[in-house]
């Protein structure tokens, strides 16, 4: 059997911990810059605010309805979810964190437990310590636990935030129940093409033909279909390295001299250096790109990206910041005003594993000193050591006028308590 265990709003759930006079209000969270919304409280939904709504359209909206707006505060967010992972990582010893809010658990030798007490107690033990509210979903495949997960969100009252797809009778009821466009792995196009097949519910899904599934979905989707039939086809994942990393930011102002995109092209490369070596991987390509601001049709329009193949792999923040910049020389323009830029490192190899070459190679000076900068920037905050291509003073832009404190990773945020 296999748990699906998934957070209740989970980014408001975070916000609502430490406030709670939010319980019982419409809250949203907003993206990046404060862009749009990206999460929502059951009382933000009642009142029709759509995923991905505006901020600034509905600001007046907001205004008249009381909803409580936030800014993202993934420092928050990170923490907490790494405290309920903690949590339920001692209910199975075979763990997989699906995404920040949500991991599955492989329920192996569980035949002779009450599983429906087992998910109770999570959910109990997991609000009690965390403040953050579970669904729990059990079921033979990873597929039919998402379903199952669904129904307990859906049904909190009738399931007590747990429910179990156990027998036949319950799988059918359940796939009948379910849309074929709410289904885990079906996306836009393929619901699309399914209704227009006559396909409306995962039930009808399952009957379909195995040919035609594979044809339409690939063997993706017919896995998903013998696995909604109740036949194990996915186990849990792995966590795999990255086969790529990316730091790109949209500039708060717009960008016309060299200097201001290179400090900036250096500070990424810098940051993806650092991501490098977490993963103790070196990159042997890199790829650099600029572009203005389409949106801004009075301005002149330019975009460009270059891939660089370095002569010898490296994770060394002063290495990839050297090469970035050379990178960017090839493609800056002058006379355009910038208003986005990134780094994406590529092609990794094993640190500890590298092809030497016969002309050049990486300093190996750079070694213990990156270890040491990463140490430095551990114990005392992030950037605290810089190249010095990187603007001292400058620190992350992004815009965050809604920010709640972090109350879980800064001393200078902690609740204080007047007894």
């Amino acid at each position: 059997m296999f748990a699906l265990i998934d957070c209740n709003n989970f980014y408001a759930s975070c916000e609502r911990v430490f406030r709670p006079d939010l319980n019982g209000k419409p809250v949203v969270v907003l993206s990046n810059n404060d862009g749009c919304v990206i999460a929502r409280s059951n009382e933000a939904k009642a009142i029709g605010i759509p995923m991905g709504a505006p901020a600034f359209e509905y600001e007046k909206f907001f205004r008249q309805h009381g909803v409580q707006v936030f800014s993202a505060n993934f420092a928050l967010y990170g923490d907490m979810s790494n405290r309920v992972m903690t949590i339920l990582s001692d209910y199975s010893p075979e763990m997989e964190i699906y995404s920040i809010d949500e991991c599955f658990l492989k329920l192996k030798g569980f035949d002779f437990f009450n599983l429906q007490a087992y998910g109770e107690d999570m959910r109990c033990k997991v609000t009690k310590w965390t403040g953050i509210p579970i669904s729990v979903g059990i079921a033979p495949t990873k597929a039919l636990a998402k379903v199952a997960n669904r129904i307990a969100k859906k049904y909190p009252t009738e399931t007590k935030g747990t429910y179990i797809i156990d027998s036949e009778d319950k799988r059918i009821k359940a796939l009948k129940w379910l849309k074929v466009e709410d289904v885990w792995g079906i996306g836009r196009q393929h619901s699309k093409r399914l209704n227009a097949a006559g396909v409306k519910t995962a039930f009808d899904f399952t009957q379909l033909d195995d040919d035609f599934v594979k044809k339409q979905m690939s063997i993706v989707g017919l896995r998903l279909k013998l696995d909604l039939q109740g036949i194990p086809t996915l186990d849990l994942e792995e966590m795999q390295i990255k086969k790529n990393i990316a730091t790109t930011r949209s500039f708060e102002t717009n960008y016309t001299e060299y200097e201001q995109l290179a400090e900036r092209i250096s500070t990424f490369a810098s940051s993806c250096a650092e991501k490098l070596r977490k993963q103790n991987s070196c990159c042997n390509s890199i790829m650099v790109f600029i572009h203005t601001n389409g949106h801004r049709k009075d301005l002149q329009q330019y975009s460009r990206n270059i891939i660089i193949k370095l002569p010898y792999p490296t994770n060394s923040s002063i290495e990839l910041a050297k090469f970035a910049t050379q990178a960017l020389q090839k493609i800056f323009k002058q006379g355009y005003a910038y208003k986005k830029a990134g780094v994406i490192v590529q092609d990794f190899s094993q640190a500890d594993s590298l092809q030497q070459t016969l002309f050049e190679n990486r300093d190996k000076r750079h070694i213990p000193l990156m270890q040491a900068i990463d140490k430095l920037n551990l114990l005392f905050g992030q950037q605290k050591i810089r190249l010095a291509s990187q603007d001292t003073k400058r620190v992350w832009k992004m815009k965050q006028q809604k920010l709640s404190p972090r109350y879980t990773t800064n001393l200078n945020d902690i609740i204080t308590i007047n007894l």
